[in-house]
């Protein structure tokens, strides 16, 4: 959809629903009982899909009637609104939700959305966007369908840098004080959600389901903003469960089941100019299972000063993960030779058990051109896992950190 096509939806919109109220105020003069769009449920007022034309028939593309819906229930005044769509499978192109609203808003998922597999639909790389709003809540137990296996085979990003991501399944740009729950979001095209520019977001009760080969699909990446809290959630998928990018602070990861997948991830950062530092994360109380990384910091080689401090992995199981711990500061290109300039520090690993596909439990490659500084270990206990190796026994690499142990080490610390 061009940009052009989209002011064009936007202006029918508008239209629509001047046209409508026009209607209903003729319609409800006449004492037509049936007239109404909304339905006044306790302190909330409900709008539903299929009031605004929304089909719920598996092959209708309704982006047009959702954004009616949409704008409806945001400028809709006196109280809470809620938006629902029922249960059924429902087919979209791209969507804006965005505010800001009159008051706070619900939308109620309670069926299937599949996403339209024509990349031309898609002139950003958002599917569902919520944009700009104050006091959001997504729930319903529904599912977001990215369809993603129709289009995986268009992306190059394992052999170009510079590639063009497809579109993520769900957005959140400039949202404040919102809760996310009782959501899935099944086969996005690339990332399945994008929290970035948010503020005070609790995440629960989420569901990431795609194969372990789906490319770029990582199940949260959370940029640019502050305090985030995701826990109880399952995710599986072809890349990070979590990734964490540059302008994160006061973030947490509590209770989350990881695998497949890349892991819980912090980076990649220093990829571009003048990246924002990241702080205060914890990921705690989680597991992994047969993912190809546990606990990982990644930052680009040649890269602009930044940091990364104020990190703690804390209470983490793994089950036949093959990197366990690592910090790749050579991350992501093996032309540039110059070192990242993004500082590691202050990072805390603690309680870190389970069992490993990999000989190398433990690996440290820091930069040299600003050492890792205040890594402690304490209580690490990886046992390796492996078949047909001659080696069954797990070691620590090390390179350019400075490092303090307590309490049980296996691997062995590393010989400084």
């Amino acid at each position: 959809m061009s940009t052009a096509q989209r002011f064009v939806l936007f202006l029918g919109v508008a239209l629509f629903l001047l046209e409508a109220e026009a209607t209903s105020r003729s319609r409800r003069a006449l004492g037509d009982a049936d007239a109404d769009e909304v339905i006044s449920a306790g302190p909330s007022t409900v709008f539903n899909v299929n009031s605004f034309g929304a089909t719920a028939d598996g092959s209708t593309n309704n982006a047009k009637a959702f954004m009616k819906a949409w704008i409806a229930a945001c400028k809709s005044g006196g109280g809470p609104s809620t938006l629902v769509f029922p249960k059924g499978t429902y087919v979209s192109g791209p969507v804006i939700f965005a505010g800001p609203c009159k008051g706070t808003i619900t939308v109620q998922v309670q069926g299937t959305i599949k996403a339209t597999t024509d990349l031309s639909d898609y002139d950003t790389q958002d599917w569902f966007l919520f944009e700009s709003i104050d006091g959001l809540i997504l729930t319903g137990g529904g599912t977001f369908d990215g369809q993603g296996q129709a289009v995986w085979k268009y992306n190059d990003c394992h052999q170009n840098p510079n590639c063009q991501l497809l579109p993520t399944s769900i957005s959140f740009f400039k949202v404040k004080n919102a809760q996310i729950h009782g959501i899935t979001s099944l086969n996005s095209k690339s990332f399945h959600t994008h929290v970035s520019g948010c503020e005070n977001m609790q995440v629960h009760d989420l569901t990431v389901i795609a194969p372990g080969n789906s490319p770029n699909t990582d199940g949260m990446h959370v940029s640019r903003s502050n305090l985030v809290n995701i826990s109880s959630s399952t995710i599986g998928t072809g890349d990070d469960c979590i990734s964490i990018g540059q302008g994160t602070t006061h973030l947490s990861v509590t209770d989350v089941h990881c695998g497949p997948g890349h892991g819980f991830s912090v980076g990649s950062l220093g990829k571009y100019p003048n990246e924002l530092d990241v702080s205060g994360i914890v990921v705690s109380h989680s597991s992994l299972k047969g993912t190809t990384n546990g606990v990982r910091i990644k930052s680009w080689p040649g890269s602009s000063p930044s940091r990364a401090s104020g990190i703690i992995f804390d209470d983490i199981t793994m089950d036949a993960v093959k990197n366990p711990i690592i910090i790749d500061q050579k991350y992501g290109s093996q032309s540039i030779t110059a070192p990242s300039r993004v500082q590691i520090s202050d990072v805390h690993y603690k309680n870190i058990r389970g069992t490993t596909i990999s000989n190398v439990a433990v690996s440290f490659i820091c930069s040299s051109a600003v050492p890792c500084q205040g890594i402690e270990m304490v209580d690490i206990n990886l046992q390796y896992k492996g078949e047909g190796a001659k080696v069954t026994t797990v070691s620590a690499s090390c390179e350019n950190a400075k490092i303090k142990y307590g309490g049980k080490q296996s691997p062995p610390p590393c010989v400084q």
